[in-house]
């Protein structure tokens, strides 16, 4: 109630003041002052307030970006995400240009066309040459930064190589889940969206498929320094979206839609520790889409590591089947006892596979 009435009373001071200008203005023009007005002595102070302002405005802008350029530009750790950053800095430089260009433009002609007694405007309906200008030399710079962003983006979605590290990232409200092929066979297994349900398989992992028995979840994500990465993106629910800033990467995850994204990490995170003079840094992944009230804690740890430790950490993780024995029994009969062997099950040489089950 109370904002209702603070409102109906702005709305009525609003309506009182545009009364008072329409009937001053109509006051005027009984008097015939409309059109014999003479420019005060503030007129030219006005117009070198202008050009003060356009001096101290721009000189505030570039001193600002270049003190102030290390809190706001962070460090690359990924090969495109040089070639992102060369194409944003083009970019940059390009509509910084024009914006200094036009700026002092307008504000010098502020200046220079104020009102003078007995000064006219000069008749110039149109000009051929610049309208060509301004219409050709942009269209020719736009095209230029396209064409270069296209053959960017045109290859981090490309097929990723044979020699690919393939991990899967699948986003749901409100947390990340990560699936990483097994060491026994490097490949992720075939998953079914209509096989996801609430008792443990989130992934939705088809268990017909043999490369899928020692595929395990992880809730860091884990990287290789130096090494091919295809990032492979789900969504379970609504819109979510891969944000991993120190390697310029971002892609929508959209339900029913499965995006990727092909990257190299250079860094590993005791590189950037070093780099930084941060012992305590780490770097983050995080949801960039609003995507419910839980957003803010759609954030993981993400760890780049020598190949080596990248292996012995993968080692050491536990089937995702071991950690879900129930699950079993959707294995075929006939997979049974290899499911097993694979997901690290197998109690003996010697055990049953009814004795496993049990």
């Amino acid at each position: 109630m109370t904002s209702l009435v603070i409102f109906i009373g702005v709305v009525l001071v609003l309506a009182i003041l545009y009364m008072i200008f329409r009937v001053s203005n109509l006051v005027s023009i009984a008097k015939g002052d409309v059109g014999n007005e003479k420019a005060s002595s503030a007129n030219k102070i006005n117009a070198a307030l202008f050009i003060v302002f356009m001096v101290g405005s721009l000189g505030w802008f570039f001193w600002y970006s270049i003190v102030h350029f290390d809190s706001y530009h962070l460090p690359i750790a990924s090969e495109h995400g040089k070639v992102t950053d060369t194409l944003f800095w083009v970019t940059m430089g390009i509509t910084v240009v024009a914006f200094v260009i036009i700026s002092i433009i307008m504000f010098i002609f502020i200046y220079k066309y104020q009102y003078r007694e007995g000064q006219k405007a000069k008749y110039f309906p149109d000009s051929h040459v610049l309208e060509l200008a301004w219409t050709i030399i942009p269209a020719i710079v736009l095209a230029v930064l396209i064409f270069t962003g296209l053959r960017a983006w045109n290859d981090i979605t490309s097929p990723a190589s044979k020699e690919a590290e393939v991990i899967e990232m699948i986003g749901q409200q409100f947390a990340w889940s990560v699936r990483y092929p097994g060491v026994k066979d490097n490949i992720l297994g075939k998953v079914n969206y209509k096989l996801i349900d609430n008792f443990g398989n989130e992934f939705g992992l088809d268990l017909t498929d043999k490369n899928s028995f020692d595929d395990f979840k992880s809730l860091e994500l884990h990287l290789p320094v130096d090494k091919e990465i295809l990032l492979k993106i789900r969504a379970k629910d609504v819109l979510h979206s891969v944000f991993l800033p120190h390697f310029r990467l971002k892609m929508d995850a959209v339900p029913g839609m499965p995006t990727q994204f092909k990257f190299k990490a250079t860094k590993t995170t005791a590189q950037m520790r070093d780099e930084l003079g941060n012992p305590d840094f780490n770097y983050e992944m995080a949801c960039t889409e609003v995507c419910g009230k839980g957003h803010f804690s759609m954030k993981m740890a993400v760890v780049v590591e020598d190949q080596a430790t990248y292996e012995r950490w993968k080692a050491s993780q536990e089937a995702w089947l071991k950690q879900n024995p129930d699950y079993l029994k959707k294995v075929p009969s006939a997979l049974q006892e290899a499911a097993m062997i694979k997901a690290g099950m197998e109690k003996d040489p010697g055990s049953s596979v009814a004795e496993l089950k049990e």
